[in-house]
């Protein structure tokens, strides 16, 4: 459970690092905007993120394997690009969230995306490692 929560957190706060750093994604917060309302928007968009990528895309992953295999893992970016536009449309229902102005900006988003969640996990690694 505390892998869990870990790992959401450093989703969430990766997603907050892409919204300041890519023009073409951003996040709404619902409610007034005030921060406890933007934490817990980020919090749940990041629990969705977590969600599709854990689900869909690790179904889209072993179907399209032999894709991977010949464009040597570049469609990678495609697939998480159209992903994140995916998180989009999930939040879009709720009336708040994520928002990606198009389908490159999903594709820079979710590169961003993939690298800030990549570092902060080798940063917070040995921190998390020395309380198991």
């Amino acid at each position: 459970m505390a892998r869990f929560i870990i790992r959401l957190l450093i989703n969430s706060v990766a997603l907050w690092l892409t919204t300041l750093i890519v023009a073409g994604v951003s996040v709404v917060a619902y409610g007034d905007g005030d921060t406890l309302e933007v934490v817990v928007t980020y919090l749940i968009v990041g629990l969705i993120f977590g969600l599709v990528n854990g689900i869909i895309g690790n179904l889209i992953r072993i179907v399209a394997f032999p894709l991977y295999i010949l464009t040597l893992g570049l469609i990678a970016l495609i697939v998480n690009g159209l992903l994140l536009l995916l998180v989009d449309g999930i939040s879009d229902l709720l009336g708040f969230g994520l928002v990606v102005d198009g389908f490159w900006w999903g594709v820079l988003g979710a590169l961003v995306l993939g690298l800030l969640s990549w570092l902060i996990g080798v940063l917070v690694r040995p921190i998390v490692g020395k309380n198991r």
